[in-house]
């Protein structure tokens, strides 16, 4: 091979592109589901009620200012709760259905491409609304983008263990009667990881932390029936397209493990995401040598405890 071979292989080298990964999520398929859920959803609003106000809870300790806000996804329960705080809100929705179910004036929009220019909000808020997203990194970079300096990004996301035990029962189950088994429930992240990716996306001072909801069911149906309620079936993308086998939800059923009443616990884990856009007037942590006392100076000067016996 001639060196100008040699050194036009080596541009061709430079020009390749690295593939994008493969979408987890069957993006037409959660918003068909999400369509579908319009209609349904007020069957699940105790609990959603119940995120809402987890959520919400943490503007109590907020001293800043804020005049306008972002829903994403809040199914109208966001809206007159920031309004009652004196907010000036704009809601969204993912499904044109859901849009016209709202009971305040509602934009249609795709949550991976959000419409809205730099600065235009003070506070962005998505309760329970971010977790079908391919793209979730850049989902966070455009809601930095939206956000004013300093500006508020409070979101919350069901994390693992949610649904775990569903999980378990329909893999046992389909083991049983198949050869193998099908991805059923979502991939769900975990309060370390929605951590990093707030850090990933240039968020200032990230706080996550978690709480849960302590849900009880009395069979596989009513969870199944509460799934569908509020648009969160099986999306993903490798799921498999024929019907289950008959026996399926039956054998998964006994697979739960059911306390003496006949019930069996499946507890939404929620991580409540707490993040600021940057801003020169923010505190910044101390450098590394620019604290005044040490570790050692200040354990050394501390005053022996005494003894009260």
């Amino acid at each position: 091979m001639s060196l100008h071979a040699s050194l036009a292989s080596l541009k061709d080298i430079g020009r390749v592109r690295v593939m994008p990964a493969p979408d987890i999520f069957d993006r037409r398929a959660v918003r068909n589901h999400k369509a579908r859920a319009a209609h349904t959803f007020q069957k699940i609003s105790p609990i959603l009620n119940a995120a809402t106000d987890i959520l919400l809870e943490r503007l109590d300790d907020i001293t800043r200012p804020l005049s306008s806000a972002l829903d994403l996804g809040g199914q109208g329960t966001i809206v007159p709760l920031l309004e009652k705080r004196g907010m000036t809100v704009v809601s969204c929705q993912e499904t044109l259905p859901a849009s016209q179910q709202a009971a305040h004036p509602t934009v249609c929009v795709n949550y991976e491409h959000l419409p809205f220019a730099q600065h235009s909000f003070d506070l962005v808020v998505a309760n329970l609304s971010l977790h079908w997203i391919n793209d979730l990194p850049g989902t966070f970079a455009q809601i930095r983008h939206i956000l004013r300096p300093d500006g508020l990004f409070l979101a919350s996301m069901p994390i693992l263990p949610t649904l775990r035990p569903l999980k378990h029962a329909l893999e046992m189950a389909e083991l049983a009667l198949c050869d193998g088994v099908s991805p059923r429930v979502s991939p769900l992240p975990t309060q370390q990881s929605c951590a990093q990716l707030l850090q990933r996306t240039g968020f200032a001072l990230p706080v996550v932390d978690t709480e849960k909801l302590d849900l009880r069911y009395r069979s596989l149906t009513g969870l199944l029936q509460d799934l569908r309620a509020a648009g969160e079936t099986n999306a993903l993308t490798l799921r498999s397209k024929t019907t289950p086998p008959r026996m399926l939800f039956p054998a998964a059923a006994a697979e739960l493990e059911t306390d003496p009443d006949g019930t069996f616990a499946m507890p939404l884990h929620i991580a409540v995401l707490t993040a600021w856009t940057p801003s020169p007037d923010q505190p910044h942590p101390l450098k590394p040598g620019q604290f005044t006392h040490s570790l050692a100076t200040a354990l050394t000067d501390a005053p022996s405890p005494k003894n009260n016996v």
